[in-house]
């Protein structure tokens, strides 16, 4: 007796012979798309092309700053811009020590002060570094300094006129976009006990990173995120060329339009034929278009039908009058 086949063994044939026959084939997997998480408890403020913008005026900072600090030190330093991000304040404020020591600068735009803060801190031994220069040393510093390195009097004194000089050039950077002009206000010896910014305000955290040949650190600038949407804004509205063009400037277009040349054809019907009957055509002979002799004529351009009018004459030369104009209807959906 011939054995039964099961249901489940029946599908299984069914199955392989509609893939061709033979065992199925397994695709291979492909590899899981990997997503940047995003945190809607702290959206992004800033869009990608807005740091980017801020990259290039940092970028035209640092030769700034490189350029004044050689100067001024006599040294050889190179200055370049490492990261710019948006973060919240806390997230730069908890990475400061305890004995950390910040510049405090405000942004005067348009003859107005800006209340937020701008922070600006540099690490404890390219500080020293430049104290040690700006003290006739060569900027050689101790190995094994601690990182919770506590200024003197003197130290800060010499901080304070540093950052005096770094803060106010601040405002060149932003000369390609906007006049700014940024003032030093004070040294702020412990931050962590100072709320100067709210902790979850969104800031822009721009770093630099500078160089000298025996030291190296960075100055990290914290700046608020409404002082930059101000700022932003103002760019927008003193800069025209960057907004989208609002004006009717329909006049002036259609202007130019007018003096350029296009093609109208005149389209008295359609018909097929057969290769062999148009190699076979002579003069004389009649091609039957099914169209009435008083039918209108479509008038095409572009390829699309436009109008269609009456055929007639025109001072001794064959002319079309238009009857209705198709655009028009075509423009509010009936056609």
């Amino acid at each position: 007796m011939a054995e039964v086949l099961s249901q489940s063994q029946i599908d299984a044939l069914l199955n392989s012979m509609q893939g061709g026959g033979g065992a199925p084939v397994q695709q291979e997997a492909k590899p899981e798309k990997k997503y940047r998480k995003y945190d809607f408890t702290s959206p992004r403020k800033f869009t990608k092309d807005r740091l980017k913008m801020l990259g290039s005026i940092f970028d035209n900072f640092s030769r700034i700053l490189n350029t004044r600090i050689n100067g001024l030190l006599h040294a050889s330093c190179e200055v370049e811009l490492d990261t710019v991000e948006e973060q919240r304040y806390y997230e730069f404020s908890n990475a400061l020590t305890e004995g950390a020591v910040l510049a405090v600068g405000h942004l005067n735009m348009q003859g107005k002060q800006d209340d937020t803060p701008v922070l600006f801190y540099i690490t404890t031994p390219v500080m020293v570094n430049m104290m040690d220069r700006m003290l006739g040393g060569s900027g050689n510093i101790d190995d094994d300094m601690p990182d919770e390195y506590i200024y003197t009097d003197l130290d800060l004194r010499l901080y304070e006129n540093l950052m005096k000089e770094f803060v106010q050039m601040m405002g060149e950077g932003w000369s390609n976009y906007i006049q700014l002009d940024f003032d030093f206000e004070r040294v702020e010896t412990n931050p962590t006990l100072v709320q100067l910014i709210g902790l979850d305000e969104t800031v822009v955290l721009v770093d630099l990173k500078l160089t000298f040949p025996n030291c190296e650190g960075h100055l990290s600038i914290c700046l608020p995120g409404m002082m930059l949407t101000n700022i932003f804004t103002q760019i927008n509205q003193e800069n025209p060329a960057k907004h989208m063009i609002t004006d009717d400037n329909s006049d002036n277009i259609f202007d130019q339009l007018r003096d350029s040349s296009l093609e109208v054809v005149a389209e008295l019907g359609r018909t097929t034929l057969r290769l062999s009957d148009v190699y076979n055509l002579n003069v004389g002979d009649v091609i039957d278009l099914s169209r009435k002799k008083d039918s209108e004529v479509f008038l095409c351009i572009g390829g699309r039908k436009w109008f269609d009018g009456m055929m007639g004459v025109s001072e001794k030369h064959l002319a079309v009058k238009i009857k209705e104009v198709y655009h028009r209807r075509g423009s509010q959906g009936n056609e």
